[in-house]
């Protein structure tokens, strides 16, 4: 018999770290993510963020770089472990962007330092494709396998063949009919589930809902002469964005020219759409956009259609990137300047840090801006601030700075990257042999118990419980 520790995302929905120990006492980590928000309260940068013992674990599986996933490697290594890193072969490409912007932010700008952590990590990183069987180093007849979980690009759902049992961590899994990534599949059986619960009690829009939605927010933000600013994580969310406003863009100009010239009643959202300028402030997330056009065998048939027809949904006409910190807060001076209609694209997805921080500080305060959260926004973030006290024209703290909320805010959920309550509950439904038991994990309070309820319902036979409930 395995048994399963948690060292994070069970209080909450970060700092995703699980331990699978087998009999024998050889044991391996999945994910070693960073807590963000109220939950990295009391939690000092250095020894205290890898408080459990090493001394058993042999090896380090990462289901995807996401920062409340992977966030803590550099502590992990700092605190000696030197075992394998096992990810997709994706994951492995983009996991040193990411470690080094998180030391960069939120640990040490010292160059040695960063170069060293980041030489260990390509010394230990394991790269293994999709849907193939990998012998975990360390752990006596346990094997591995990753399987696509369509959340980012790279991301997977784990399987273990560990001890006769089949045990599955679900990672971040991702919604059907996200843009550019194909939908996750269940697996045949599982014995032990371990799932992530974000969303477990919501339900996201459509796509053609939300799709619609983005497009009326942002043309009512156009129509008031203001800047609509959209926080978003440098990887998955951003490359979602920029996908589904190409294909507005793509089906505005396609209308606009079957509208005859002069014809009455020509769309006036044709000519803000083909004007505007849609602007992705984040180097790091223009690294990562560049890395996914470079993974497009990855796409789904959908993106890749695209392609073929000669569109670049990640590249098009009106795309600006912002690199420099100069060129950024001219940027920012400008727009709170003049109120150009324009299209921000920035993280951090919870307004935690990053260059999003100075547009809100200088656009907040300003009625004609439009703030547009696509993400979940974690208890304690700025950005969970913004969304619930802005819609009664509230203030936030910024920088320790009292930030006055004028602006518009909108939320559309359905652009998560993460599966919805109906997702999570097929996602366990199409399991053609059942789990014995299944752990929620990473969730608020609500999430956790809403998805428990509903589990409990659908497998009656099985164990499905919250740890540290």
């Amino acid at each position: 018999m395995v048994s399963i520790q948690h060292h994070g995302a069970v209080q909450g929905v970060t700092g995703s770290c699980h331990q699978m120990t087998l009999a024998s006492g050889e044991a391996l980590l999945v994910d070693c993510g960073m807590f963000q928000g109220a939950e990295s309260s009391g939690r000092e940068l250095g020894e205290k963020q890898i408080d459990f013992p090493l001394d058993n674990i042999e090896a380090l599986v990462v289901t995807h770089c996401h920062i409340d996933h992977v966030g803590r490697i550099p502590f992990l290594l700092a605190a000696g472990f030197d075992g394998p890193i096992y990810a997709t072969e994706a994951t492995a490409r983009l996991l040193p962007l990411v470690i080094e912007d998180a030391i960069k932010v939120g640990v040490s700008r010292d160059e040695r330092l960063i170069r060293k952590v980041l030489q260990r990590l390509q010394q230990l990183i394991k790269p293994i494709p999709y849907d193939q069987w990998f012998v975990v180093d360390g752990l006596p007849k346990t094997r591995g396998r990753f399987r696509v979980a369509g959340h980012i690009m790279g991301s997977a759902y784990v399987e273990f063949d560990a001890q006769g049992e089949r045990v599955l961590f679900s990672g971040d899994l991702g919604a059907p009919y996200s843009p550019l990534l194909p939908a996750p599949k269940s697996p045949y059986k599982a014995d032990i589930v371990v799932i992530e619960s974000t969303y477990g009690d919501k339900l996201h829009e459509g796509r053609r809902t939300r799709r619609k939605l983005l497009k009326s927010i942002i043309e009512r933000c156009l129509k008031d002469k203001g800047t609509v600013l959209i926080p978003a994580f440098s990887i998955g969310r951003t490359q979602e964005l920029l996908y589904e406003i190409e294909e507005i863009i793509h089906r505005s100009a396609a209308k606009s020219k079957s509208v005859n010239k002069g014809a009455k009643g020509t769309d006036k959202s044709q000519s803000l759409w083909k004007s505007i300028d849609v602007i992705v402030d984040s180097p790091l997330a223009s690294k990562f956009t560049a890395h996914y056009r470079d993974l497009r065998h990855l796409w789904d048939a959908e993106a890749r259609k695209k392609l073929a027809a000669g569109r670049h949904p990640l590249s098009f006409e009106q795309l600006i990137t912002i690199e420099s910190h100069q060129d950024h807060m001219k940027l920012v001076a400008h727009l709170k300047a003049s109120g150009r209609p324009s299209i921000v694209i920035a993280a951090s997805g919870m307004c935690a840090g990053g260059r999003m921080l100075n547009y809100l500080k200088a656009l907040l305060p300003d009625s004609r801006t439009e703030v547009l959260f696509v993400g979940y926004q974690a208890q304690g973030t700025p950005g969970r601030d913004i969304q619930t006290y802005g819609p009664r024209g509230g203030y936030v703290f910024l920088d320790n700075q009292r930030i006055d909320i004028r602006a518009g805010i909108y939320t559309i959920n359905g652009y998560s990257a993460h599966a919805d309550q109906a997702n999570l509950i097929n996602f366990i439904k199409r399991i053609y042999r059942k789990p014995k038991e299944i752990r929620i994990v990473h969730g608020d309070d609500d999430a956790k118990a809403e998805l428990a309820t509903k589990l409990r319902a659908i497998v009656p036979e099985a164990k499905v419980w919250i740890p540290y409930e």
